[in-house]
Formats: structure tokens, sequence, C-alpha cells
């Protein structure tokens, strides 16, 4: 059985085409958020965050024979966790790095984590969107705070993501809960409707829409703040499904 750590769009897909190969497939996602799996009998799913105990324990006890890792590219700490696990098993670890996207040109700020966006994002004096998720909340809310800036954050319509709005302070009329990815018109649409001019992001790639970000962000003249990747390991890892897809196949046999 292959374990595959995902929930992002190219989850699905992969599992799809793994199971109609032959191979069993557990999904396991840190969040019970729907995913399209299909009901495919060689697919199973799980839903809960692991820890390494908890990863190594799911692997011995389900006849895990590679664990292939399709999380988020800011999902440091579970891509971390998953090297480590096949290391300790002796499992082949293959991993899906996404693409990144091109940078338009000056009115994009590359900045190392969340305390130095949000320092970036006040600096220019206009009202923001903050569409990196519901983690680290905390410091573009006191930023704003401090600035005097309206911030309007834009999370998954779930439960823990509004609740993480609520603990940090964000009225609910500035909490826009919709799932993306989101089309350039879309995004334009969030912008005139706050009068935003500092628009904050990370690198999630094509397949996260960054691309209709950038350029709606561009044609309503707002700056753009992203958080850069963390540093992954993946020297010539896939940088799209089916080239993930023809690895496992060349690495992990089939069972008989």
């Amino acid at each position: 059985m292959i374990l595959l750590l995902g929930g992002t769009s190219e989850t699905a897909p992969l599992a799809q085409d793994l199971a109609q190969r032959g191979y069993q497939v557990l999904v396991s996602m840190a969040t019970n958020e729907p995913l399209a799996i299909g009901d495919h009998p060689h697919i199973r799913r799980r839903c809960g965050r692991l820890d390494d105990a908890g990863m190594a324990d799911l692997c011995r006890s389900q006849g895990i024979r590679a664990i292939v890792d399709v999380t988020h590219p800011y999902a440091a700490a579970a891509r971390a966790t998953a090297r480590r696990v096949g290391d300790l098993l002796r499992l082949p670890y293959l991993t899906l790095v996404r693409p990144r996207t091109p940078m338009p040109g000056r009115d994009v700020h590359m900045v190392a984590n969340h305390e130095d966006a949000a320092a970036k994002a006040v600096s220019f004096r206009r009202p923001i969107l903050l569409t990196t998720g519901a983690n680290n909340l905390l410091c573009y809310v006191c930023a704003a705070h401090s600035a005097g800036l309206s911030l309007v954050v834009r999370v998954l319509p779930r439960r823990e993501s509004l609740d993480a709005c609520r603990q940090a302070g964000i009225p609910a009329g500035h909490i826009i809960a919709e799932k993306g990815p989101f089309t350039v018109e879309g995004n334009r649409a969030h912008i005139r409707c706050f009068q935003i001019g500092t628009l904050v992001t990370k690198d999630s790639g094509q397949a996260g829409g960054v691309p209709s970000k950038l350029e709606a962000a561009r044609l309503e003249r707002c700056q753009v703040v992203m958080v850069e990747r963390p540093l992954v390991n993946a020297v010539g890892a896939p940088a799209c499904v089916q080239e993930l897809l023809a690895k496992i196949v060349s690495s992990v046999p089939l069972e008989q």
C-alpha cells in the first residue's frame, strides 16, 4: 500500500491514477476537508495530523511500502515528518515540488517569513488583503492595528479557519470565507469591495491560483507581498502529477 499525503489539488488525480494501475492507496489528510477522490475500491482515506511516531505506527500497521508526499509547498513540518519516517523505516519517499511562479516586476516584494510580510504590508499604508490562510494571523492583526490600517483575510469556509479568525480578533465583516483558487475577476472583486491596496500571498504556484492573484493586483494597482517558500531538499523532484506517477511506477513494484 502507498501512503499518499495530501489535501492539495494534486491529491485526487494521483490517487485515482495509482488505483487504476493496481496500487492500494491510503490518502492521508491533516483535516477533513472535502476531497473528491472517487470511489475506487483501492483508495482509502484517513484524516488527522501525524507526528513522527503516529506516521511510523500507521506505516507499520498498514503495511505501507512507499510514502508519496503531495502536501502544500508551505507544509514544511509535514514534509519533514514524512522524510524522517521514510528514512527511519527505509521506505521510498517521493515528492512533488510545484514550479515557482514567475514574478512580474517591481510591485511584488519577496519576504522570508510572515513577520516580515506583515511589516512590509503595513509600510504601504493602504488596506491589506491577506490570502495566506488561517495560520499566522496574529502578526498581521497586530501590525495592521498598530498602523491603523484595515485588514481583510480570505480563508477556507471551515470551522477551524473561522475560529482562528475570531480568536485573532478579526471582525466578521473583514473575513472572506470562500474556497479558491479564484479567477482574476474574482480576486479583483474582492480587492475592489474592500478598496485593497496591498495583497499578501504565498507562492503556492499555478495550482494555488497565484498567477490570477498577481494579475488582479496588477490591474488594480496593488502592491503584492509574497512569503517565500520554505527550503525543500528535493533536487530533481517531479514538478507535475504525471512525472511523479512515472517515478512511483518505476520505484515501487505492484504487490503480487
